[in-house]
Protein backbone atom coordinates (compact mmCIF):
# COMPACT_ATOMS: atom_id res chain seq x y z
CA UNK A 1 0.00 0.00 0.00
CA UNK A 2 3.03 2.50 1.06
CA UNK A 3 4.72 1.57 -2.48
CA UNK A 4 1.52 2.16 -4.31
CA UNK A 5 0.55 5.84 -2.42
CA UNK A 6 4.40 6.73 -2.89
CA UNK A 7 4.14 5.92 -6.84
CA UNK A 8 0.39 8.22 -7.08
CA UNK A 9 2.28 10.85 -5.30
CA UNK A 10 5.11 10.53 -8.03
CA UNK A 11 2.46 11.10 -10.96
CA UNK A 12 0.95 13.89 -9.20
CA UNK A 13 3.84 15.89 -8.87
CA UNK A 14 4.54 15.39 -12.78
CA UNK A 15 1.56 16.22 -13.84
CA UNK A 16 1.59 19.08 -11.90
CA UNK A 17 5.04 19.96 -13.53
CA UNK A 18 3.83 19.54 -16.27
CA UNK A 19 1.21 21.62 -16.59
CA UNK A 20 3.08 24.46 -15.36
CA UNK A 21 5.25 23.97 -18.20
CA UNK A 22 2.50 24.51 -20.29
CA UNK A 23 0.96 27.53 -19.14
CA UNK A 24 4.65 29.45 -18.92
CA UNK A 25 5.11 28.32 -22.84
CA UNK A 26 1.72 29.62 -23.76
CA UNK A 27 2.07 32.54 -21.47
CA UNK A 28 5.38 33.54 -23.63
CA UNK A 29 3.87 32.80 -26.97
CA UNK A 30 1.30 35.13 -26.00
CA UNK A 31 4.01 37.22 -25.12
CA UNK A 32 5.50 37.28 -28.62
CA UNK A 33 2.38 37.34 -30.56
CA UNK A 34 1.48 40.94 -28.89
CA UNK A 35 4.88 42.24 -29.20
CA UNK A 36 5.11 41.06 -33.09
CA UNK A 37 1.44 42.82 -33.08
CA UNK A 38 2.72 46.22 -31.64
CA UNK A 39 6.24 45.97 -34.08
CA UNK A 40 3.88 45.28 -37.28
CA UNK A 41 1.51 48.40 -36.46
CA UNK A 42 4.46 50.50 -35.86
CA UNK A 43 6.16 49.89 -38.80
CA UNK A 44 2.86 50.22 -40.67
CA UNK A 45 2.37 53.52 -39.57
CA UNK A 46 5.81 54.65 -40.62
CA UNK A 47 6.09 53.34 -43.89
CA UNK A 48 2.34 53.39 -45.05
CA UNK A 49 0.95 56.42 -47.13
CA UNK A 50 -0.78 59.11 -44.90
CA UNK A 51 -4.00 59.25 -44.51
CA UNK A 52 -5.96 62.37 -46.72
CA UNK A 53 -6.50 65.60 -45.17
CA UNK A 54 -10.23 66.29 -43.21
CA UNK A 55 -10.90 68.12 -46.03
CA UNK A 56 -11.26 65.16 -48.11
CA UNK A 57 -15.03 63.96 -48.21
CA UNK A 58 -14.92 60.98 -46.64
CA UNK A 59 -18.08 59.45 -47.95
CA UNK A 60 -16.06 58.62 -51.02
CA UNK A 61 -15.50 54.93 -50.67
CA UNK A 62 -14.66 53.91 -54.16
CA UNK A 63 -11.00 54.39 -53.70
CA UNK A 64 -8.94 51.01 -53.28
CA UNK A 65 -6.90 51.06 -50.59
CA UNK A 66 -2.78 50.41 -50.74
CA UNK A 67 -2.15 46.92 -50.18
CA UNK A 68 1.37 47.07 -50.72
CA UNK A 69 3.59 49.40 -48.61
CA UNK A 70 5.58 52.52 -49.87
CA UNK A 71 8.63 53.16 -49.48
CA UNK A 72 10.45 55.89 -49.62
CA UNK A 73 13.48 56.53 -51.36
CA UNK A 74 16.08 59.24 -49.73
CA UNK A 75 17.15 61.63 -52.34
CA UNK A 76 20.96 63.09 -51.76
CA UNK A 77 20.78 67.20 -50.84
CA UNK A 78 23.67 67.98 -52.79
CA UNK A 79 23.77 67.12 -56.49
CA UNK A 80 26.86 67.14 -58.85
CA UNK A 81 26.17 68.61 -61.97
CA UNK A 82 28.32 67.03 -65.08
CA UNK A 83 28.83 70.04 -67.56
CA UNK A 84 30.03 68.99 -71.35
CA UNK A 85 32.37 71.89 -72.29
CA UNK A 86 31.94 72.06 -76.55
CA UNK A 87 35.64 71.68 -78.45
CA UNK A 88 36.90 74.78 -79.50
CA UNK A 89 35.64 75.79 -83.45
CA UNK A 90 38.69 75.22 -85.32
CA UNK A 91 38.65 77.29 -88.74
CA UNK A 92 41.03 76.22 -91.28
CA UNK A 93 41.71 78.52 -93.81
CA UNK A 94 42.08 77.48 -97.57
CA UNK A 95 45.52 76.76 -99.01
CA UNK A 96 45.72 78.63 -102.39
CA UNK A 97 48.35 76.70 -104.20
CA UNK A 98 50.22 78.68 -106.97
CA UNK A 99 49.87 77.63 -110.14
CA UNK A 100 53.24 76.37 -111.68
CA UNK A 101 55.30 78.68 -113.98
CA UNK A 102 54.76 78.29 -117.72
CA UNK A 103 58.12 77.33 -119.44
CA UNK A 104 58.03 78.85 -122.56
CA UNK A 105 58.84 76.27 -125.70
CA UNK A 106 59.67 77.28 -128.68
CA UNK A 107 58.47 75.93 -131.65
CA UNK A 108 60.63 73.59 -133.97
CA UNK A 109 60.55 76.12 -136.86
CA UNK A 110 61.21 79.38 -135.02
CA UNK A 111 64.88 81.12 -134.60
CA UNK A 112 66.16 80.81 -130.96
CA UNK A 113 67.55 84.74 -130.29
CA UNK A 114 70.29 84.46 -128.29
CA UNK A 115 70.32 87.04 -125.07
CA UNK A 116 72.91 89.43 -125.13
CA UNK A 117 75.07 90.37 -122.72
CA UNK A 118 74.56 93.90 -121.13
CA UNK A 119 78.09 95.68 -120.97
CA UNK A 120 78.87 97.72 -118.40
CA UNK A 121 80.28 101.17 -119.27
CA UNK A 122 84.15 101.17 -118.81
CA UNK A 123 84.88 103.78 -116.01
CA UNK A 124 88.41 104.58 -115.99
CA UNK A 125 90.28 105.09 -112.81
CA UNK A 126 90.93 108.92 -112.27
CA UNK A 127 88.54 110.18 -115.13
CA UNK A 128 86.18 112.42 -113.60
CA UNK A 129 84.03 115.26 -115.83
CA UNK A 130 83.01 118.74 -114.44
CA UNK A 131 81.98 121.59 -116.93
CA UNK A 132 84.04 124.48 -117.54
CA UNK A 133 87.21 123.51 -115.25
CA UNK A 134 90.13 126.28 -114.66
CA UNK A 135 93.06 125.86 -113.17
CA UNK A 136 93.19 127.47 -109.48
CA UNK A 137 96.38 129.23 -109.98
CA UNK A 138 97.89 131.65 -112.23
CA UNK A 139 100.50 129.86 -113.38
CA UNK A 140 101.07 125.89 -113.11
CA UNK A 141 103.04 125.02 -110.00
CA UNK A 142 105.07 121.88 -109.25
CA UNK A 143 103.55 119.07 -107.35
CA UNK A 144 104.99 118.98 -103.68
CA UNK A 145 102.61 116.59 -102.05
CA UNK A 146 100.72 113.91 -104.30
CA UNK A 147 97.00 112.43 -103.66
CA UNK A 148 97.75 109.37 -101.93
CA UNK A 149 94.06 107.70 -102.69
CA UNK A 150 93.47 106.54 -98.97
CA UNK A 151 96.66 105.03 -98.34
CA UNK A 152 98.92 106.02 -95.24
CA UNK A 153 101.92 108.46 -96.32
CA UNK A 154 104.48 109.88 -93.70
CA UNK A 155 104.03 113.56 -93.22
CA UNK A 156 107.32 115.43 -93.24
CA UNK A 157 105.43 118.29 -90.60
CA UNK A 158 104.54 115.74 -88.14
CA UNK A 159 106.33 112.98 -88.61
CA UNK A 160 103.16 110.55 -88.36
CA UNK A 161 101.90 108.08 -91.60
CA UNK A 162 98.12 109.30 -92.40
CA UNK A 163 96.34 110.30 -95.59
CA UNK A 164 96.68 112.59 -97.97
CA UNK A 165 93.38 113.45 -99.52
CA UNK A 166 94.58 116.33 -102.05
CA UNK A 167 97.10 117.28 -103.56
CA UNK A 168 99.89 120.39 -102.67
CA UNK A 169 100.67 123.09 -105.88
CA UNK A 170 103.81 124.97 -105.12
CA UNK A 171 102.65 128.82 -105.20
CA UNK A 172 103.86 131.81 -103.79
CA UNK A 173 102.35 133.43 -100.73
CA UNK A 174 99.96 136.25 -101.79
CA UNK A 175 98.86 134.32 -105.14
CA UNK A 176 95.74 134.79 -105.93
CA UNK A 177 93.76 131.37 -105.99
CA UNK A 178 90.31 131.09 -108.28
CA UNK A 179 87.17 128.46 -108.47
CA UNK A 180 88.20 125.55 -110.71
CA UNK A 181 84.26 125.01 -111.75
CA UNK A 182 80.83 127.61 -110.87
CA UNK A 183 79.07 126.73 -107.42
CA UNK A 184 78.07 128.10 -104.40
CA UNK A 185 80.09 129.25 -100.82
CA UNK A 186 79.09 126.46 -98.14
CA UNK A 187 81.29 127.27 -95.86
CA UNK A 188 84.45 129.28 -94.81
CA UNK A 189 86.50 127.98 -91.80
CA UNK A 190 89.79 128.96 -89.56
CA UNK A 191 90.39 125.82 -89.01
CA UNK A 192 93.26 124.83 -86.70
CA UNK A 193 94.61 122.37 -88.83
CA UNK A 194 93.94 123.47 -92.47
CA UNK A 195 94.08 127.44 -91.42
CA UNK A 196 91.70 129.34 -93.75
CA UNK A 197 89.36 126.65 -95.56
CA UNK A 198 86.78 127.58 -98.21
CA UNK A 199 84.28 124.79 -99.44
CA UNK A 200 82.67 125.27 -102.74
CA UNK A 201 79.37 123.00 -103.80
CA UNK A 202 78.73 122.91 -107.62
CA UNK A 203 75.56 120.94 -107.28
CA UNK A 204 76.42 117.82 -109.23
CA UNK A 205 78.15 115.91 -106.97
CA UNK A 206 81.10 117.89 -106.51
CA UNK A 207 82.68 120.01 -103.72
CA UNK A 208 85.78 121.19 -103.76
CA UNK A 209 87.70 122.58 -100.34
CA UNK A 210 90.88 124.94 -100.45
CA UNK A 211 93.12 125.19 -97.57
CA UNK A 212 95.85 127.49 -96.01
CA UNK A 213 94.56 130.50 -97.64
CA UNK A 214 95.36 133.72 -95.90
CA UNK A 215 92.82 135.82 -94.09
CA UNK A 216 91.14 138.77 -96.27
CA UNK A 217 89.08 136.41 -98.48
CA UNK A 218 87.24 138.14 -102.07
CA UNK A 219 83.80 135.38 -101.18
CA UNK A 220 81.41 135.30 -98.23
CA UNK A 221 79.01 132.37 -97.96
CA UNK A 222 75.88 132.01 -100.09
CA UNK A 223 77.80 133.82 -102.73
CA UNK A 224 77.68 131.97 -106.18
CA UNK A 225 80.61 131.57 -108.22
CA UNK A 226 81.55 130.71 -112.09
CA UNK A 227 84.62 129.69 -113.26
CA UNK A 228 87.74 131.44 -112.73
CA UNK A 229 86.03 133.52 -109.96
CA UNK A 230 88.53 134.90 -107.38
CA UNK A 231 88.47 132.83 -104.01
CA UNK A 232 91.03 134.63 -102.29
CA UNK A 233 95.23 133.92 -102.08
CA UNK A 234 97.75 131.98 -101.15
CA UNK A 235 98.89 132.02 -97.22
CA UNK A 236 100.70 130.00 -94.53
CA UNK A 237 98.02 129.25 -92.30
CA UNK A 238 98.29 124.98 -92.45
CA UNK A 239 99.75 123.98 -89.44
CA UNK A 240 99.59 120.46 -90.45
CA UNK A 241 101.88 121.28 -93.68
CA UNK A 242 104.23 124.11 -92.14
CA UNK A 243 107.25 122.29 -93.05
CA UNK A 244 106.28 122.06 -96.53
CA UNK A 245 107.42 124.77 -99.04
CA UNK A 246 104.30 127.50 -99.76
CA UNK A 247 101.66 126.01 -101.48
CA UNK A 248 97.46 125.50 -102.32
CA UNK A 249 96.25 122.43 -100.83
CA UNK A 250 93.14 121.39 -102.80
CA UNK A 251 90.86 118.61 -101.97
CA UNK A 252 88.20 117.20 -104.57
CA UNK A 253 84.99 114.93 -103.68
CA UNK A 254 82.39 113.28 -105.99
CA UNK A 255 79.19 111.91 -104.02
CA UNK A 256 81.07 112.04 -101.20
CA UNK A 257 84.26 110.16 -102.01
CA UNK A 258 87.69 111.85 -101.92
CA UNK A 259 89.20 111.72 -106.06
CA UNK A 260 92.16 113.01 -106.98
CA UNK A 261 92.00 116.73 -108.17
CA UNK A 262 94.56 116.30 -110.76
CA UNK A 263 92.17 113.68 -112.74
CA UNK A 264 89.38 116.81 -113.02
CA UNK A 265 92.29 119.09 -113.26
CA UNK A 266 93.84 117.82 -116.38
Amino acid sequence: MKKFSDNKKGSKGFYTALGISAVMIGSACYFAYEQGEKLTEEFTAKNSVSEPDEAVDRHVNNIPKVSTFAYRTAIPSTTTRVIATAPPIVTLSPVITAPPAEVYIPEADEPVIAEQEQEEPIQSAGVTKMENVKYPLADVGEIVGAFSGGELVKSITTGSWQTHNGVDIAAEVGAEVYAISGGEIMEIDNDSVWGVTVLLDHHNGFTTRYCGLSNGLDVQCGDILVSGDLIGTVGNTADIESAVAPHLHIEVMHNGNYIDPLSVLN
